[in-house]
């Protein structure tokens, strides 16, 4: 089964659609058609819930969103909605990557934030932050639904505001994790450079010398900003693609081996049953019955 990718140029709903970057509209079981089936985006999908209920799988987790409820969906990451209540209000807003300039967004949700990519995938807010929330999100649908050029500006700004306090609310619950410390940014370039060349490099040694650190301070760095060590980062970025690939790929486990830099399937085979105690393919029976039972 191949994964499909819904990109947001072809979600047309209206003319002025081919020229924004940003797309929102009411939270309704119609609108969900073609979320219901495991897919990625190549855009922020944010739904926020006003009444009903319903199920957000990202990855391997499950969110039961509920009234008052927010979830953010990063691009790239697999994703399905299931069990939509009848009484569904709310709303969803899509948007592109190119939407946003500031540096304190561009840091805060780069997708190798995993942290807050995780954290977001399901938050709540006060009341009071719900509330103004949702005033802010009906001007935005407002700006969409007659855009001009100064207004489009304006949305820009709107959906920034929305997204910040989001992160502050997370910022809140979480202090020590996401305290801005001076080698955040070394955190944030060892993920993108683990995103690229997992493959074909999985030692510390080669990350550190990319950062130009030594592996015990990438080690250290590593710990403080996401809790583990590098070498188990390392492995759970593989571990990652091993799962998206045998859920959402047609490739036999010999493909997956080579594609993934094995030198054999046994190889593969050794690596899932030391980090999961499960061979490859009970993984795979595993992530289907989570996913399509």
């Amino acid at each position: 089964m191949g994964l499909q990718k819904l990109e947001i140029k072809k979600n047309i709903q209206k003319e002025e659609d081919k020229n924004l970057s940003f797309r929102i509209f009411d939270l309704d079981r119609e609108k969900l058609g073609e979320y219901l089936q495991p897919h990625k985006k190549d855009h922020f999908c944010i739904i926020v819930m006003e009444t009903g209920h319903l199920e957000v799988h990202i990855e391997e987790k499950t969110h039961h969103l509920k009234p008052g409820k927010i979830s953010v969906i990063f691009p790239e990451q697999v994703q399905f909605i299931s069990n939509p209540g009848e009484d569904l209000k709310g709303k969803i807003i899509l948007f592109e990557e190119i939407l946003f300039c500031s540096d304190i967004l561009k840091n805060e949700l780069s997708t190798y934030n995993v942290n807050l990519s995780t954290q977001l995938n399901c938050t709540i807010l006060s009341p009071k932050d719900f509330e103004r929330s949702k005033n802010l999100l009906e001007i935005i649908q407002d700006i969409y639904m007659n855009p001009s050029l100064i207004k489009k500006e304006q949305a820009r700004f709107y959906i920034k505001i929305f997204l910040l306090g989001l992160i502050e609310s997370i910022h809140g619950l979480h202090p020590v994790l996401y305290k801005e410390t001076t080698d955040k940014p070394l955190y944030v370039r060892f993920k993108k450079y683990l995103n690229q060349h997992y493959k074909e490099q999985r030692t510390v040694q080669y990350y550190a010398e990319k950062l130009a650190i030594t592996p015990k301070k990438l080690n250290s760095i590593t710990k403080k900003h996401c809790g583990e060590t590098a070498i188990h980062a390392i492995h759970n970025r593989i571990l990652m693609e091993i799962k998206r690939q045998l859920l959402f790929s047609d490739l036999t486990h010999k493909e997956i081996a080579f594609d993934l830099g094995f030198n054999s399937p046994s190889a593969l085979n050794k690596f899932v049953k030391s980090k999961l105690k499960e061979t490859p393919t009970e993984l795979q029976q595993e992530l289907a019955q989570m996913y399509n039972g």
